[in-house]
């Protein structure tokens, strides 16, 4: 298996206002109408998307459960250029619709970062790490 991930898909309880939240609250590049069945975001390197939670559930298993715990284990990361841009991305991210969870701080591994909800309660970090900096493209470059 090549180590890849080609696309990230959130289960969201209402489509369109997921929709609103990424491509109009965040800017994300989509060509989705709110009345889409799904919803893809042209993003560096990994491709995102939404669909509807009942429906992802339901394509995995008719077992799957049809709803969310209150954290999932998992965050999505988003890593900006400067530090300053954390509070920036939060403030948006909070006027979007999203919840701070953590306003940007100084954090032990020496960057700075923060956390914010989306309207459904996924969890993203914003981070600025001197020590993994971003190619011209955006990817990230762990060395």
């Amino acid at each position: 298996m090549e180590p890849r991930i080609s696309v990230i898909t959130l289960g969201v309880t209402d489509l369109p206002r997921a929709i609103r939240f990424y491509r109009d609250g965040l800017a994300f590049p989509t060509k989705a109408a709110d009345d889409a069945p799904i919803a893809f975001f042209e993003t560096t390197g990994t491709r995102f998307a939404l669909y509807p939670l009942d429906k992802l559930a339901e394509d995995i298993s008719p077992e799957t459960p049809r709803t969310r715990g209150a954290f999932s284990g998992i965050t999505l990361s988003h890593n900006v250029r400067a530090r300053t841009e954390v509070a920036q991305v939060l403030a948006l991210a909070e006027s979007a619709g999203g919840k701070i969870l953590k306003p940007a701080q100084d954090v032990f591994w020496g960057g700075h970062s923060g956390y914010f909800c989306d309207p459904d309660g996924h969890h993203w970090e914003v981070a600025w790490n001197p020590h993994f900096p971003l190619a011209e493209d955006g990817t990230l470059l762990i060395s």
